[in-house]
């Protein structure tokens, strides 16, 4: 069997077709298999969708309980077989639930990655590397220029503002799925033990990983009591990078503004969205986790997704490794 017999891509997404499926579409299908809850990989209105439990429940929780007609949960190292093909689920270390799927039939293997990361997550399982004839990665930060700095200095850099600017709210923007929760558990692993103000945005989020087994220790509304506004001097406030561009930032005593992401690389994109602290904390590969796990996976072939394609492809060609873009449209790297 060809690779292209197995999976290919099309303009609703990969499609499988002797298992009459496709993985993360972005347009409507009959059956979906889904790697993770983020909104460019999870999206409602198909007829049947299989999810590991936590992308089914993030999903509801996001779309209401309608988000499909019919849905399947499917479990880490599980093995189910979909019109002859057989599929496994794997952690791919990006989110809460985030799973790599392998698509198996005739001797061929291919796996579909997601969105996956290679560091250490208390929010979520570690990936787990799948041996395979075709990997399919993403390339988010797929240039040699994005490495990304240790998780706990960013967070000390920004416990040591806090301490530095106490009549100060440090408002940190970070993505409501995957990001504001691992801030949080970083924080606290960090030692730091008071309340964290959340916007209202990423309240039922929260819950549900508390729910799973996720601890994000005290928590409190980013509610601004007009008349007793200095009761946020000294705190940390979380919520959706959007939220801080309206009114609804200017309510906190002499904020500064933050912003998590592996974004926060670029100068200039901190610049632009006027973040004075950018924490360069990322939930993808930065450049060599990209090409480490290529090397450890060996696969015969690498096909990459979204992102930075051509870089990541002319890579693995100078090691000898076949690979082409797949130049799928309706994956974004901005929410990151």
């Amino acid at each position: 069997m060809r690779f292209e017999d197995l999976l290919r891509p099309t303009p609703k997404g990969l499609y499988c077709p002797p298992g009459d499926f496709y993985i993360d579409p972005v347009r409507p299908v009959e059956r979906a298999l889904v790697t993770h809850g983020h909104a460019d990989h999870a999206r409602p209105g198909h007829a049947h969708v299989t999810a590991t439990r936590e992308t089914l429940d993030i999903m509801a929780i996001r779309y209401g309980d309608d988000f499909s007609a019919a849905s399947q949960e499917a479990a880490y190292g599980e093995a189910m077989t979909v019109n002859g093909v057989s599929v496994s689920w794997h952690p791919a270390g990006h989110v809460l639930g985030a799973a790599q799927i392998a698509v198996e039939k005739d001797g061929v293997r291919i796996v579909a990655s997601g969105d996956y990361k290679r560091r250490r997550d208390p929010t979520c399982t570690t990936f787990e590397p799948v041996a395979c004839d075709v990997f399919i990665t993403e390339a988010t930060f797929g240039l040699p220029v994005f490495r990304h700095p240790d998780d706990r200095e960013e967070i000390a850099r920004l416990l040591k503002s806090v301490g530095q600017f106490p009549q100060s709210a440090h408002l940190v923007g970070a993505y409501a799925l995957g990001k504001a929760q691992r801030v949080i558990a970083l924080l606290r692993e960090a030692g730091y033990d008071k309340p964290i103000y959340i916007h209202g945005a990423m309240q039922k989020l929260c819950d549900y990983y508390e729910s799973r087994g996720v601890a994000l220790g005290p928590l409190a509304p980013a509610t601004v009591d007009r008349a007793a506004k200095d009761q946020f001097e000294g705190a940390i406030v979380i919520g959706p990078p959007s939220a801080f561009a309206d009114r609804w930032a200017r309510r906190f005593p002499d904020p500064i503004a933050c912003f998590a992401s592996g974004w926060m690389r670029v100068r200039q994109r901190a610049k632009q969205r006027g973040v004075e602290l950018p924490l360069i904390l990322s939930d993808h590969c930065d450049w060599d986790e990209l090409t480490e796990t290529i090397l450890e996976i060996r696969p015969q072939e690498v096909w990459v997704t979204h992102g930075r394609e051509e870089a990541l492809v002319r890579w693995c060609e100078l090691n000898q490794i076949r690979a082409k873009p797949l130049h799928i449209v309706g994956y974004e790297d901005e929410a990151e």
